[in-house]
């Protein structure tokens, strides 16, 4: 397939270009508007879901408009259903191209998952199964969105509660294929990581020691719940109510001890805390990234 993306510089910005790299981000919430707009001292990046500004107007965007006016932002999908068997939604994806257009973020991103099937959407980012099907069709529609937005996307790796049989590829193969094929970039969500890999009874070291990080260009934080599957065993649901756990934590400077500082959000989209907590969680990643940052480069340097 190889239909690599490069970007046109078509039109002159309507925004600043702010730099994100070695950032740390939150999830923007418009309650949390007056308490951002007041917070002089926050220096990170904000995200949004996509599908919450595909209106025209209204409060929606003037409230982001006004973010982006001081913040670099990320524009994240997640009902574009890539994996999903049928065509992706024409209407949809122009939308979604248009919100690029109109604001210009810093990292745009979806979800290897599907959410769509004959005409009705599941309120899910379901798994796929990693197979030489599965496979041409995940890559057609990431050539399909990266062609309507004229820039590469971020695909994220999924938490997930089951395996395929049919499965020919390990996931990280699987996504590393992706890249090779659509010149796609990854965001590394390392809650996912160790969710699945809780869920399954496998290592996240294992996972993150295969995964392609030197395609990773932002990385997710999250919170996750413990739930009883029903035969005595822990599961664990990826469900953003809460703060990162100390393991994920843990992974995550692992990840940033071997790539840099890689700008990171701390996604919190359930049980949603006032502004204060959400910043705290922001700034606990940035420390980790400015920890890291001075030894990676002399390392790099030095290489």
């Amino acid at each position: 397939m190889n239909s690599h993306v490069t970007v046109a510089e078509t039109t002159s910005a309507r925004f600043s270009k702010y730099p994100v790299d070695g950032l740390a981000g939150a999830s923007f919430k418009p309650e949390h508007f007056d308490a951002i707009n007041g917070d002089s001292a926050f220096a990170g990046f904000l995200e949004v879901h996509a599908e919450n500004y595909m209106g025209d107007g209204g409060a929606p965007h003037r409230l982001l408009t006004a973010m982006r006016e001081r913040f670099p932002v990320s524009l994240h999908g997640v009902c574009m259903s890539i994996g999903g068997q049928g065509d992706i939604d024409a209407d949809h994806l122009a939308r979604f191209a248009e919100l690029a257009r109109r604001y210009e973020p810093a990292l745009v991103s979806e979800h290897l998952a599907w959410s769509t099937h004959d005409g009705v959407f599941l309120n899910d980012l379901l798994p796929l199964p990693y197979t030489a099907a599965t496979l041409e069709r995940v890559c057609a529609h990431i050539d399909q969105v990266q062609q309507a937005i004229k820039r590469p996307i971020l695909l994220e790796n999924p938490s997930t509660y089951l395996l395929f049989e049919e499965s020919t590829y390990s996931e990280t193969d699987f996504l590393d294929e992706i890249v090779e094929r659509t010149g796609c970039g990854l965001l590394l969500d390392v809650n996912n990581v160790f969710v699945s890999a809780t869920n399954h009874g496998t290592s996240a070291m294992d996972y993150l020691s295969e995964f392609p990080l030197e395609h990773v260009g932002e990385i997710h934080l999250a919170g996750h719940a413990e739930q009883d599957d029903g035969e005595g065993h822990k599961l664990l649901i990826d469900s953003h109510d809460g703060p990162v756990a100390d393991a994920v934590w843990k992974l995550f400077e692992i990840v940033i001890s071997q790539c840099g500082p890689i700008p990171t959000l701390v996604e919190w989209d359930n049980d949603v805390p006032d502004w204060p907590v959400l910043r705290a969680e922001a700034a606990a990643a940035r420390a980790i990234l400015d920890r890291h940052a001075q030894s990676y480069m002399l390392g790099r340097r030095h290489a």
